[in-house]
């Protein structure tokens, strides 16, 4: 297995980068959230993870071990493969994520592309324990408003409002609303004003 490359950046896009180690490009898939951490950097080293298939050999990318380690978990969930796994780390921070599945969170999870019901069961029952042991905890209300906001925007965005708009209309919302914010009532306050 190829434990990390490490080089100069020849290409970074929201989805992939190509490292030139000593003359050498690897293209390397990342997730969205490597690529707003890696964003600006010349030289950097990624952590690895070779995917060999019968027809492709495609290797993954992580800025951190906590971000390789999710992966990893994600992958060994019966019907989550590489690229619905990159799909989850794009679409949640790890602390969304691990609060998520910790949670029992399925609305959530059946928010993220690829994800639907079934799947999002099965990640909360297999990965809950490793989870957990990652360092997340428990909310008492299940929910924080860190992870209300991200379901709302998520939400807006789904029905057709733009990321922008419908952050300044969440952020607007819950300032209004003080420690009675719902997710429910960021999203129907916020279509009142988009």
């Amino acid at each position: 297995m190829i434990e990390f490359v490490e080089g100069n950046v020849e290409v970074l896009t929201p989805t992939h980068a190509v490292i030139n180690v000593n003359g050498m490009g690897y293209f390397v898939h990342i997730s969205l959230n490597a690529f707003e951490h890696l964003q600006g950097k010349k030289h950097l080293r990624l952590l690895t993870y070779l995917s060999v298939k019968e027809d492709s050999h495609t290797l993954y990318g992580f800025y951190d071990t906590l971000e390789r380690t999710i992966f990893l978990h994600l992958i060994s969930v019966s019907g989550i493969g590489t690229a619905t796994a990159r799909m989850i780390l794009s679409s949640l921070n790890h602390n969304d994520l691990i609060g998520a599945i910790i949670n029992g969170n399925v609305p959530l999870l059946k928010s993220i592309k690829g994800i639907g019901p079934k799947a999002a069961q099965r990640m909360i029952l297999e990965l809950k324990d490793k989870m957990t042991k990652l360092g997340g905890e428990v909310s008492s209300t299940g929910v924080s408003t860190h992870n209300q906001f991200n379901e709302a925007l998520e939400a807006l965005q789904a029905l057709g409002f733009g990321r922008i708009a419908a952050e300044k209309a969440i952020l607007k919302i819950s300032k209004e609303l003080g420690d009675d914010v719902t997710t429910e009532n960021l999203i129907k306050n916020s279509l009142k004003i988009l």
